[in-house]
């Protein structure tokens, strides 16, 4: 892949008291935990850098979560922005990130509705007392069918679908004509958000039954093949910038 292609980096908040005991998040709005906010900086550390996969001068913009986890993910990067009551703001004296913020509910968790701080075995223990499932049968798959009370997977593929759009339209098109890499994309969310934008990036449903882990405070990477975005692609392992590339 040239390194002028631009990218997608899907970056999963860090821990939280409920992600660490597998209890669903969505809109419930808990901080990170002391290892999360410890993990995300060495995360920071290994991979943002002028000699390192994110380069924060070829940053053309960042979407990030509303939820509190997720702006504190961002603050804690290395990426010189500071968490703020609403929203995230700039601190100019960090390095050298020029991309616009864009806090918006669109990369917001999967609503879980009336599964929100519960656990998947309480989930589908909960759903064959209601005789939604029936024991030894196909047992409750968020991908398939969605969360009472919350989103369904069309739902959350819609969103996904406006966001891909957005960033092909107003990031990647223009970094693919100008050439001079700047064009790259970070998205600071939740883990079954993201996992779905990845299918969605490659044009699976989200039904298929793709097997993805992001783990908490994680960081993946969406891209193209063939410098072309027609052909767009998960990139499984994505080498360092070095000094003069261009």
């Amino acid at each position: 892949m040239s390194p002028l292609t631009p990218r997608v980096f899907i970056v999963r908040h860090g821990e939280t008291e409920w992600s660490l005991n597998g209890r669903h998040t969505s809109t419930s709005d808990l901080p990170l935990t002391s290892d999360g906010e410890k993990r995300v900086i060495a995360t920071g550390k290994a991979l943002v850098g002028n000699d390192r996969l994110i380069v924060p001068e070829k940053l053309a913009h960042i979407y990030v979560s509303p939820r509190t986890r997720a702006r504190q993910t961002l603050m804690l990067m290395g990426l010189g922005f500071t968490a703020t009551e609403s929203g995230v703001e700039r601190n100019s004296e960090v390095n050298a990130c020029t991309a616009k913020v864009t806090v918006t509910s669109d990369v917001a968790e999967w609503d879980y509705g009336d599964y929100e701080g519960l656990t998947s075995p309480e989930i589908r223990k909960g759903r064959i007392e209601r005789g939604l499932d029936v024991p030894g049968g196909p047992t409750w798959d968020i991908w398939r069918d969605g969360c009472e009370g919350g989103e369904s997977p069309e739902d959350v593929a819609a969103r996904c679908d406006r966001l891909i759009q957005e960033i092909r339209e107003k990031w990647h098109k223009a970094g693919f004509k100008s050439g001079d890499g700047r064009g790259d994309v970070v998205v600071v969310a939740h883990g079954h958000f993201l996992r779905a934008f990845a299918m969605r990036w490659v044009g699976k449903k989200l039904d298929e039954g793709i097997a993805m882990l992001l783990e908490a405070g994680g960081v993946g990477t969406l891209s193209y093949e063939h410098h072309s975005v027609h052909e767009p692609a998960i990139l499984l392992g994505g080498a360092f910038t070095v000094a003069g590339e261009h």
